[in-house]
């Protein structure tokens, strides 16, 4: 029984698409947004402001964030183009992280399960599920879904609540 135990655990991790949920950090609240000033971004008529103190890789992530506010939900937008005229929610995730300089290429919701660090991020927090996933940047979430804002990757001040969820951050942030 050991033997088998120990090959399940050899050999589950090179199946594509499982996740082993120990070794992944459960979002422990929603998702709520509250200005704080200088630690979090500030949202004016659909535009994100960062914090004066942010980092640069979180400003240029904000900055990219406000480039997406126009574009329309498109499923599997942002994959085969990276500058695309829509984004689904990875394609969305994976534009900011990209040209905020802290990811290359575009990957699917599922592979963000590996991406960065477990836990929640001081500046960037992604929350995955099987089949979506959002971030926070500056404490103000950019989604696809959810409530508020209409179709496309917006910033969404409403709470989303956020059970089931496993966040991720990127080293540093």
């Amino acid at each position: 029984m050991k033997f088998f135990s120990l090959l399940l655990a050899t050999f589950i991790p090179l199946f594509g698409g499982l996740v082993s949920c120990s070794h992944q950090v459960k979002a422990k609240r929603p998702v709520s947004y509250h200005f704080e000033s200088g630690r979090t971004a500030m949202l004016k008529d659909g535009i994100a402001y960062a914090p004066r103190g942010a980092p640069t890789a979180v400003k240029l992530a904000i900055a990219a964030g406000n480039r997406l506010q126009s574009m329309p939900y498109k499923w599997g937008g942002g994959h085969g183009n990276l500058n695309d005229s829509g984004y689904d929610c990875s394609g969305s995730v994976s534009y900011v992280l990209r040209e905020a300089g802290l990811m290359d290429g575009c990957i699917p919701s599922k592979d963000y399960f590996n991406y960065g660090k477990k836990g929640e991020g001081r500046w960037i927090t992604l929350y995955i599920r099987d089949g979506h996933v959002f971030m926070t940047v500056a404490g103000l979430r950019l989604d696809t879904g959810g409530s508020g804002g209409g179709s496309g990757p917006r910033w969404k001040p409403q709470t989303r609540q956020s059970k089931g969820m496993f966040v991720r951050h990127p080293s540093g942030y």
